[in-house]
């Protein structure tokens, strides 16, 4: 089967062609669409403080990981698709990746209602285990329960337009989210303020958006004329196309799962603080997800770029790629920070105007935005090796730095240092800093030539 009919040319070759350009094209569409995907839950937290409450503020832009705790563990799982459709791309296996989009997508709907029971079941365990403040546990409830309830929506847009992306085309992704992004900010606005649903109306909004954009990707998919196209009846799971992809995907998904229930322990410290400090924390981790969204736009095109180089042998040019990715991402970083810093009182205040809540989100932002650079080194680096196929290690490397790292500071800090607000905060920018060490001296050590993933398939071994 051939890549791609006449006529249609959404999927790009990174085989060849300017390095630079083919990252910066495939990253601007990429970082337009998770600027979007950010809104969603932007607006709602912007809708709840301007026309709700405080309580109902921190509710929303607190329970963030318990929401990544389940959703990282399935989006770990869909890069290791990733990475298997743009290796199998690379090396023109075009069935191959037919197989794997088939794969991938059963797996997706299978999750997507095992992580709904689990997530509504687990609710007050995790409220409970963050410490929160008791006047936000009704709002964080609802929403929670609304949101994983129609989670399956979000899970297949992701799924959808990482396939997609592993064969370069990461323009229709954005469109999507430009539209569903859109549509949550039409319907919160109804359901808040024309209804005055509250908390309730932003989780309805959030839902109803993102199956809009499952919806989308998916007819993408049906009517494609290359070989990602989705063919209801090819619906089934291939074994060993599975395993390949739980064999990648394994460590990332059990990296953000773990990461994610550490940061509901980090949550806790915060929590301790009161209210307004919650609040302040809302936004400042509201605001550091834009600010990082370049350097994970990067990271991700250095993935797609190392895995169809190494797909077709190209290690120097994989090198190359990672190199100009990580340069791109620090430029891009240094000069955000510095409007972050600058600007912080206003950022924050556009969001909760509460004087104790801007004193908060002030004090993080001016602390944490100068070690952002830090991040550059773990995505990008992370990121390439990933589309090697090598994921256990980073996989190790940010459990050691994010978890027990940073749970042993928080512990030590809290108990015997210095119990104020600061010096717990910035547990995050020292949990980056061992990260980054370790990735760098692990990557300048790896041997990249022969790392494939989807070497000849009549060859590999149908065992695990």
């Amino acid at each position: 089967m051939s890549a791609l009919k006449k006529g249609a040319s959404r999927p790009v070759d990174m085989t060849e062609g300017n390095v630079a350009r083919h990252l910066v094209r495939f990253a601007v569409p990429l970082l337009l669409g998770n600027l979007f995907q950010q809104l969603y839950n932007t607006v709602d937290l912007w809708v709840v403080g301007k026309y709700v409450s405080n309580e109902a503020y921190s509710a929303v832009g607190t329970v963030t990981p318990v929401i990544i705790m389940l959703i990282g563990f399935f989006m770990g799982l869909a890069s290791g698709a990733g990475v298997v459709i743009s290796q199998y791309y690379g090396a023109k296996k075009y069935d191959q990746v037919r197989k794997t989009v088939h794969t991938s997508l059963v797996m997706t709907l299978v999750l997507g209602a095992v992580l709904s029971v689990v997530g509504i079941g687990i609710i007050p365990l995790m409220l409970d285990l963050m410490k929160t403040d008791p006047k936000a546990v009704p709002e964080a409830t609802t929403y929670l329960t609304i949101y994983y309830a129609g989670v399956l929506g979000l899970m297949l847009y992701n799924m959808g337009s990482g396939i997609l992306r592993a064969v370069g085309d990461s323009k229709r992704p954005f469109y999507f989210l430009v539209v569903s992004a859109l549509l949550n900010i039409a319907l919160d606005l109804l359901f808040v303020i024309g209804f005055g649903m509250g908390v309730e109306g932003v989780a309805y909004a959030t839902i109803l958006s993102q199956g809009v954009s499952a919806v989308l990707i998916l007819a993408v998919l049906a009517r494609s004329e290359s070989c990602i196209q989705l063919h209801w009846r090819e619906l089934r799971i291939s074994p060993r196309i599975l395993r390949q992809i739980v064999r990648i995907g394994i460590p990332s998904a059990l990296q953000m799962a773990i990461t994610s229930f550490s940061n509901v322990f980090v949550q806790s410290y915060i929590n301790f603080f009161g209210l307004d400090c919650m609040s302040g924390w809302t936004t400042y981790s509201k605001l550091d997800q834009f600010m990082i969204l370049p350097v994970q736009s990067l990271g991700l095109a250095a993935t797609t770029f190392v895995g169809q180089n190494l797909g077709t042998g190209q290690v120097d040019r994989a090198k190359q790629g990672t190199r100009a990715a990580f340069l791109l991402s620090v430029v891009i970083t240094v000069v955000l920070s510095a409007v972050a810093v600058l600007g912080a009182p206003w950022l924050v205040a556009f969001f909760n105007s509460e004087p104790e809540v801007v004193r908060y989100g002030t004090l993080f932002l001016r602390h944490m935005c100068p070690c952002y650079v830090l991040i550059c080194v773990n995505q990008i680096y992370s990121g390439s090796l990933r589309g090697a196929g090598i994921s256990q290690a980073p996989t190790y490397i940010m459990l050691i730095s994010f978890v027990a790292f940073r749970q042993v500071y928080l512990y030590l800090m809290a108990n015997y240092i210095s119990n104020t607000i600061l010096p717990i905060a910035m547990g995050y920018p020292a949990g980056w800093l061992v990260c980054s060490i370790l990735t760098l001296i692990y990557y300048s050590r790896v041997d990249l030539a022969g790392k494939r993933v989807v070497d000849d398939p009549t060859s590999m071994p149908e065992k695990a």
